[in-house]
């Protein structure tokens, strides 16, 4: 990810210097533009992945003894290894009863803050909580008031029940209205994983107060996006912990908000898509040192095979890509002892029939240092460029859950060119000219705006697929955090009707975006005097000029759009990844399968 900060030129020299002593093998130079391919190796000690047949639909995409299976079997740097966590398993069920037939651990009941008005009589007025307090001899009550419980978002009360037909009765705030968004349906769930979680609860049921106020068309919805937000609330990325906490909670049952095969099909889709999210977070969660380009590549491969009906995988090794003249790509990521996996995974539904097709491209960097450009100083969390992968976690996070849906009329690509961007004397400098599989050439004026020329040649092997549309997503500029701040990520593209797909479907997952604008006139600053273009403008428009960027290696005439993810990829506050991305493309995929 481009960032503001790079080192000094004698910082860069003793690095390189420590590096060269390291091996003679680092002498070796990787340049496309300058030296023929007969010219060209990879700087690593290990065996080159062979590149994988294209597999017949319903055949499984098998590793084997290939290089990356081995090399993802080897033990990582400092003997890490991620231990087995169990992800949350949980039932959905809607059903249409009376709360107080229902029997189980915990009774969730969701109130806005007008449903706790009282009468002259300090009585609940509203009918739900006024038979339920009944129940209890007046306990809810005592208790909401004793709690200082207002209803507001966020705040929750539980109280413990003998002779009830359930042990736990509690009181989720949802604010001042019920529930009108997916984000908000969300946020109940994670309460509601919550109080769950607290109590060690193995059964509960959320029922809501006022269940007029959920509007109609929108309760479909609700329940899906309630069911999304429990299982993302149990789950706990404690892969590289000593310890786990066990999930206990099994049986969620929806009250009030319908029932049917509709509505069931609906919390399943929910708990497919969590999955994908799940997914998605432990790739970005997940060091340096466990996920290098070939244990991500040999992660794809598994969504292959696990859903070998409608997958297919294609891993690509160097000298693949020299072949396809890959330069950009290979440019990056000629310094690293971890050599590139360039990724492909195409989804058929399994009748074959295809309207459309689409393919989403995302950013593997599972490590950025930089480069020569090496990020250094305050802010340019060099620690956290585990995360310049989010790109390609969301590409697979979708991918595997849509192995699970399994949408027809529709045929998805997920192409992902992963590399480490490293220091070394094999690596590619300030002022070095790399030559994209278009045959575009780039001046690199920053090695710290890698991303965008990995993407460069992902974008060209995207189009000569023959796809319709393309999403690319990266976490691929400061400028854009800075711009939109820690929780919307950044849209461009050419394309109204795309931008108006994308808006939609994220509407329905809840995920925020912002259409920013594709100003030509600054392209300008992205002119090189000795090639076709350079990587990287100046600070100001920096994401606009990096979308400019990309927009020379797609096709006019496929409509592309660019998302750049770099500040919702992650969550300050927890230290941990969100997931971003995999609901909106997941429903994007499911827009254009079902139009």
């Amino acid at each position: 990810m481009a960032t503001a900060a790079s080192t000094s030129a004698a910082t860069a020299a003793v690095l390189a210097s420590r590096l060269l002593r390291r091996s003679p093998r680092l002498l070796r130079r990787l340049s496309l533009s300058r030296a023929p391919p007969a010219a060209l190796s990879s700087s690593s000690s290990r065996p080159l992945v062979a590149p994988l047949a294209r597999h017949p639909l319903g055949h499984r995409a098998r590793m084997g003894h290939t290089a990356a299976a081995a090399a993802a079997a080897e033990p990582a740097l400092g003997l890490t290894k991620p231990n087995a966590v169990e992800t949350p398993q949980v039932t959905f069920s809607a059903k249409d009863i009376e709360f107080s037939e229902w029997k189980g651990d915990i009774l969730a009941v969701a109130v806005t803050e007008k449903d706790l008005s009282k009468d002259s009589s300090s009585k609940f007025e509203n009918a739900v909580l006024k038979k339920l307090d009944s129940q209890l001899g007046g306990l809810l009550s005592e208790a909401a008031a004793e709690e200082d419980f207002t209803g507001k978002a966020g705040q929750s009360v539980v109280l413990r029940l003998a002779g009830q037909g359930f042990k736990r009765v509690s009181l989720i705030g949802l604010g001042q209205n019920a529930p009108s968004t997916a984000a908000a349906g969300r946020g109940l769930g994670e309460s509601v994983a919550s109080v769950a979680k607290a109590a060690q609860a193995s059964s509960a049921a959320i029922v809501f107060a006022s269940p007029s106020g959920i509007q109609e068309e929108f309760k479909l919805t609700a329940a899906a996006a309630i069911a999304s937000g429990t299982v993302l609330g149990l789950y706990e990325d404690s892969r590289y912990k000593s310890e786990s906490k066990k999930v206990h909670l099994k049986q969620v049952d929806v009250i009030g908000l319908g029932s049917g095969p509709e509505v069931d099909q609906k919390l399943k889709y929910a708990n497919d898509l969590s999955s994908g999210v799940i997914f998605g977070r432990e790739l970005v969660n997940s060091p340096a040192n466990v996920l290098t380009p070939a244990v991500l590549a040999e992660e794809a491969s598994k969504i292959a095979s696990t859903y070998s009906d409608v997958f297919t995988a294609t891993i690509l090794d160097v000298e693949k890509c020299k072949e396809l003249k890959m330069g950009s790509y290979l440019g990056v990521a000629a310094a690293s002892a971890n050599p590139p996996h360039f990724i492909h995974l195409c989804y058929k539904p399994t009748d074959g029939n295809v309207k459309r097709k689409l393919a989403i491209v995302g950013k593997g960097l599972t490590f950025d240092s930089g480069g020569y450009n090496i990020k250094t100083g305050p802010g340019c969390s060099i620690e956290l460029m585990k995360f310049d992968m989010g790109g390609s976690a969301a590409v697979f996070g979708a991918a595997k859950a849509l192995g699970q849906i399994k949408p027809p009329g529709v045929e998805v690509h997920f192409i992902v060119a992963a590399c480490e961007n490293m220091i070394s004397g094999t690596g590619m400098r300030p002022g070095d000219i790399v030559t994209a599989s278009n045959g575009k050439t780039i001046e690199v004026n920053n090695t710290d705006a890698e991303g965008r020329l990995t993407l460069a040649d992902a974008l060209v092997y995207a189009c000569n697929q023959g796809v319709d549309k393309i999403i690319d997503l990266a976490t691929l500029t400061g400028a854009c955090v800075v711009a939109l701040g820690p929780s919307i990520a950044g849209i461009f593209t050419p394309s109204d009707e795309l931008a108006k797909e994308v808006t939609a479907a994220s509407e329905v997952s809840g995920e925020k975006f912002w259409r920013l604008p594709l100003e030509e006139s600054y392209w300008e600053s992205m002119k090189s005097g000795v090639a076709d273009m350079v990587n990287t403008g100046g600070r100001q428009g920096g994401s606009i000029t990096a979308a400019l960027f990309l927009k020379q290696f797609v096709d006019e005439k496929v409509q592309w759009m660019h998302i750049d993810m770099a500040g919702p990829v992650w969550n300050d506050k927890k230290r941990a990844a969100t997931g971003f991305g995999v609901s909106t493309l997941v429903e994007w995929v499911l827009k254009n399968s079902s139009s």
